[in-house]
Parts: C-alpha cells; sequence; structure tokens
C-alpha cells in the first residue's frame, strides 16, 4: 500500500516502510511507507494548492464527488471490510458494521454541507446601522489534517473527512501505524472519485514522528485528533505554535450506573455492546460499572452468566463475538491493569486470562472506588470493574471523581431520578437506560475536562472547520 500525495501514489522519500501485522495470527498483510519530513513537506504544499481548486467546486458538485465516492465504498464494502477485520483484530461482524456506517455517516453530512445556510442582521437592529445590511457567510478552514486513531478508523475517518472536505477544505490523512490499509484503501476511492488532487491525501507513518510534522506545520490551519489525552496534550501544544485551530476527542473512562430499581437483564445486556465491542477498545465504552450495592451481588452474577456465552474464536468467523486487541503489547497493559486493581482490593470473578494479543472477557468484583480504575486509569480491552455505592449522592461522587468526562449511562427504571443522576453528571453526554457507548452521526459528541475539546457530529463539525465571515453593505438603504 502507498500514501497519496498530490493525486498520486508514493513512496517515502528514503524508501522506508513499515509492516503491517494482523495482531490475531501475527502474519505479515502488507507494507507501507514510513515518510519522512519533506513526505509532509510535499503533502501539505500540495494541500494548499488542491484547496483552493476543491473551494471553487459549488457545493452541489462536492456533493456529488463525495455520493460517487459512496458507490465505490458500497461495491468495495467486503474487500474494506475484511481489510479492516485483519489489520485490526476485530470480529469480520462488526468490521462489517463499521463499514456499513461509512453510508450513514457521508450521507449525513453531505446533506447538512448542502444546508451551510449564511444569515443576515437587517438594518435597524442598532443604533447607527439603520441603513446597513450585515451577511454572515460561512468559509472553509484550508488545510485539515485528520489524525486516525486505530480502534474504529472507519467510523473517526468518516466523522473528520466527511465534513472537512464538503466543508471546502483539503485533507491530509494521517491513518493510525497500526491498522493504515483500510484507511488509505478509503482515500483511494476519493481520488477515484473525482477529489482534486491535494484535496485529499493520506500520509502514512510512525504515529509519533509523522503526527508532530504535520501538527507543527505551518501550512496547517487545522487539526482534527482522535486518540489518548497524553498525546492531545502534544497537538494541542503544537497546535498552539501558529494558532492553528484543533479539535480534540480524547480519552474517557465513563460511568456505568446501576440503581437498585433498574432492569438488570436490560443492563447487563448493555455490557456486551457498551463494553465488548471492539474488545473494549472505544473511548466512550463503559469503563467504570456503579452498582448499587443492594443489587450489586445479583448483577456481578448476571454480568459473569452473559459474559461467558460470548463466543470467541476465529476473526474471520461470522460468528465469533469478541476479537483480540490492536497488538499483543496492548493487552499486556491490560493485564497489568487487571493485576493492579487486585492488589488494590479488586478479585477477579471471570476472566483475567491473556494469550497474544487476546484477552478474555474479565468481570473485576468488589473494586474500592479509590482504586485507579475507579478514578482516572483508562483500560482500552474487555473488562468489568463493579464499584458498590449505596446513596444516590455518592454514585455522582465516585462518576465525576475521574478527571475523565465522555460519556456515561444510568439505570433506572424512575426517570426521574435518571434524570437527577444525568443533570449532575460532568460529561459530555449521557444515556438513561444505555450504556453510553450510543453515538450517532448527528449527535454533537465530544468531552468535558480531559476528554477533549469542541464536538464532532452532523450538528457541530461544521463549526469545526469553516470560518465566519461577516460582509457589510454600509449605506445600502441610504
Amino acid at each position: 500500500m502507498k500514501m497519496i500525495i498530490d493525486g498520486k501514489k508514493a513512496d517515502a522519500a528514503n524508501g522506508e516502510v513499515m509492516q503491517i501485522i494482523c495482531p490475531a495470527t501475527n502474519k505479515l498483510l502488507d507494507t507501507v511507507p514510513n515518510a519522512t519530513e519533506s513526505d509532509v513537506d510535499a503533502a501539505v504544499a500540495a494541500a494548499i494548492r488542491g484547496q483552493k481548486e476543491w473551494a471553487a467546486y459549488p457545493a452541489y458538485r462536492r456533493a456529488e464527488i463525495l455520493y460517487t465516492f459512496l458507490d465505490l465504498a458500497e461495491a468495495e464494502k467486503e474487500h474494506l471490510a475484511h481489510t479492516l477485520c485483519l489489520e485490526t483484530g476485530k470480529p469480520i461482524s462488526e468490521a462489517r458494521r463499521e463499514v456499513g456506517n461509512i453510508q450513514v455517516a457521508f450521507r449525513s453530512f453531505i446533506e447538512h454541507g448542502k444546508h451551510l445556510l449564511g444569515q443576515t442582521i437587517p438594518p435597524g437592529l442598532e443604533a447607527g446601522y439603520d441603513n446597513h445590511l450585515q451577511i454572515i457567510i460561512r468559509e472553509p478552514l484550508g488545510v485539515v489534517v485528520a489524525i486516525i486513531p486505530f480502534n474504529v478508523p472507519c467510523n473517526l475517518f468518516c466523522q473528520k473527512v466527511a465534513p472537512s472536505l464538503m466543508a471546502g477544505n483539503a485533507v491530509i490523512v494521517k491513518p493510525p501505524h497500526q491498522n493504515p490499509l483500510t484507511v488509505c484503501m478509503m482515500v483511494e476511492m476519493l481520488v477515484e472519485a473525482g477529489v482534486p488532487a491535494g484535496a485529499i491525501q493520506a500520509v502514512t507513518g510512525w504515529g509519533p514522528q509523522a503526527g508532530q510534522w504535520l501538527t507543527h506545520h505551518p501550512g496547517v490551519d487545522a487539526i482534527t485528533f482522535t486518540g489518548s489525552t497524553a498525546v492531545g496534550h502534544e497537538a494541542a501544544a503544537a497546535a498552539a505554535e501558529h494558532l492553528t485551530h484543533i479539535t480534540l476527542e480524547l480519552g474517557g473512562n465513563d460511568p456505568f450506573i446501576v440503581c437498585e430499581d433498574a432492569d438488570l437483564d436490560l443492563a447487563v445486556e448493555e455490557i456486551v455492546n457498551g463494553r465488548m465491542f471492539n474488545t473494549g477498545q472505544i473511548c466512550c465504552a463503559s469503563k467504570r460499572f456503579i452498582v448499587q450495592n443492594s443489587v450489586k451481588e445479583e448483577f456481578t452474577r448476571r454480568a459473569v452468566d452473559r459474559l461467558q456465552q460470548l463466543k470467541l474464536g476465529p476473526i474471520d468467523d461470522p460468528e465469533t463475538q469478541l476479537g483480540c486487541l490492536i497488538s499483543e503489547e496492548a493487552a499486556k497493559r491490560v493485564e497489568d491493569q487487571v493485576n493492579k486493581t487486585v492488589a488494590q482490593g479488586g478479585k477477579i470473578v471471570l476472566g483475567g486470562i491473556r494469550k497474544g494479543a487476546f484477552y478474555q472477557p474479565t468481570v473485576i468484583a468488589d473494586v474500592p472506588r479509590t482504586a485507579d480504575i475507579a478514578l482516572d486509569m483508562e483500560v482500552f480491552g474487555p473488562v468489568v470493574p463493579i464499584i458498590g455505592f449505596d446513596t444516590i449522592e455518592e454514585a455522582v461522587e465516585i462518576a465525576n471523581a475521574s478527571k475523565y468526562g465522555l460519556s456515561g449511562g444510568v439505570f433506572s427504571r424512575d426517570f426521574k431520578k435518571a434524570y437527577k443522576i444525568v443533570s449532575q453528571l460532568d460529561s459530555g453526554s449521557v444515556v438513561i437506560n444505555g450504556s453510553g457507548f450510543l453515538r450517532s452521526f448527528e449527535m454533537p459528541f465530544g468531552g468535558n475536562k480531559q476528554s477533549g475539546i469542541g464536538r464532532e457530529g452532523a450538528l457541530s463539525t461544521f463549526d469545526e472547520v469553516t470560518k465566519s465571515k461577516v460582509i457589510l453593505m454600509k449605506n445600502l438603504l441610504a
């Protein structure tokens, strides 16, 4: 697989490549160029040229080209899904679900982008402006760098690239270095669909290096980043050098609050999608299971019974429900975090077993609210730590004790009680009677505190990738 720079497939200037390994089998899938700083400079220069051409296309023409991309993606959806499955280690059923989201996401952003309407301030609303008409329009920012994470690369590609392109920006995509193949294929399809040279590019390479060259580059007008909070801080510092606009969607340690009057069967079922999806490698997955003590034992028992029913197996088997982590190193990190939680008072009642990059579904009971996992230790794996509480006030206190504030879930049959809890949680979104892992492409998604800056979604991303310009028609009515 090659990079896409200025409309052409490109190798790194020094010829260096990185191997892409299937984490489930350790087999070599492909190689990609490991970009040099000169490759980044070339991509930014091409983006500056290409953006001017792309922005001159009327919105309806940009929409037509993006719809052509959707036709190409639909024709290649099985190829995309199998590539995503192999390079990420997620089950083929999940890969197909993620690839299927391309159609939903792009259509949403295309249609919203076609209605990126201006505003007017009529004469006479302010003394001294009786004869002046003021018009506010939206313009593209220019060159947008989209840094894509490894966990759901197709979904995040859509969230960042579709609105940026539809608004008339050029986009330089930095795919995840662990699994860049599917993202690179999508960039190639956009070029084939008719996005002009330079307006869409893919620069592959080692993340900490290529990412820094892009975020520090003075020719970049905006950065949209999804990843860890630590790397987000570095990206924000880089953006500050040139006052580059930045949107950050970072880590989370989302609460999953279960009250004693909750539907326990529903809550337990939500663990499957809300925590086990993508083997727990989701920023907005539920990660702290805060359960009222009167039902904690029963909830724990049902959770263990349900997770034991999950089908483990080869990732290309449509019946497999849980895959592996992105790498063996990632699985070892989860293993260490579980061991630390046990040392701090938790008790493993299911799982806790690693084999290579695979980590079994794990339930840890009796986790103290002072344990790292109950506060700021984000576990990117299929781990369910259960923390008890007595009163609603205590549940809210535990939930808000984390430095993160991405999303959350509250389970109760009493909607007044649920809403009272929701109103006190410091997070970007909260789901009543569902896990926080409920994210539509329409909603403004993002976090508070150390979980990020800005919002993504059809209702909000266009505000992040455009700038307003006021045109004043002085004395129009004089």
